[in-house]
């Protein structure tokens, strides 16, 4: 993966045919939501997300094509100070990126990596929580994918009791649906967050 590949900014810039995605993305990103406060209403002790708790924005992943021309659009609207902190960030978080993945980290090394989001202000609160990836969006509830489960390490779910779940894996296949019908060669590739930033700062 080349995540300075500047045809993010392409999909974004020349939004050719991308208008019916982008209300896609919007609809899915409303389903994911709807799901997620459910089992925050049958399970409001467990489920512990809230302003300031920002240990989901120190995960290391990175996301779809279809998530990336959202970020993108996004940021280029927020005021000059929020842009040239999450640049200055960026930085940071990018040179963390790279030093992980060329020291050939395995599936479980980048679980339990942390690097720190650059869209973080300094009250660790998302400066584009409306158009935050599916991964932050379900970071603390139960998670189903490839008949595996993972939940948030702060949450109050346990162990070897039943709860409900997403189940991540055809969230995933529908964001590359997306993607895919945005551009048929860029819709499979994937891009950390830092990158995006940096791309177009």
């Amino acid at each position: 993966m080349d995540p300075m590949d500047p045809s993010v900014q392409k999909n974004q810039q020349t939004g050719a045919g991308n208008d019916e995605m982008g209300e896609r993305l919007k609809a899915l990103y409303k389903k994911v939501d709807e799901a997620v406060e459910e089992i925050r209403k049958g399970f409001s002790k467990e489920v512990r997300c809230k302003p300031g708790c920002s240990d989901c924005c120190h995960a290391v992943f990175d996301v779809s094509l279809a998530e990336a021309v959202a970020i993108q659009k996004a940021f280029m609207e927020l005021p000059r100070a929020e842009r040239r902190l999450a640049i200055q960030q960026a930085k940071k978080a990018m040179e963390q990126w790279n030093r992980l993945m060329a020291g050939g980290a395995d599936e479980d090394a980048i679980t339990h990596a942390r690097i720190r989001c650059p869209l973080l202000n300094r009250d660790d609160l998302c400066m584009l929580y409306q158009v935050r990836p599916v991964n932050c969006r379900t970071y603390g509830v139960p998670l189903e994918m490839d008949g595996r489960s993972a939940v948030c390490g702060l949450c109050g779910f346990r162990q070897g009791r039943a709860y409900p779940t997403i189940k991540i894996g055809a969230i995933q296949d529908e964001l590359l649906d997306i993607s895919l019908n945005m551009d048929k060669l860029l819709g499979r590739r994937r891009w950390p967050i830092a990158a995006l930033i940096l791309e177009v700062s």
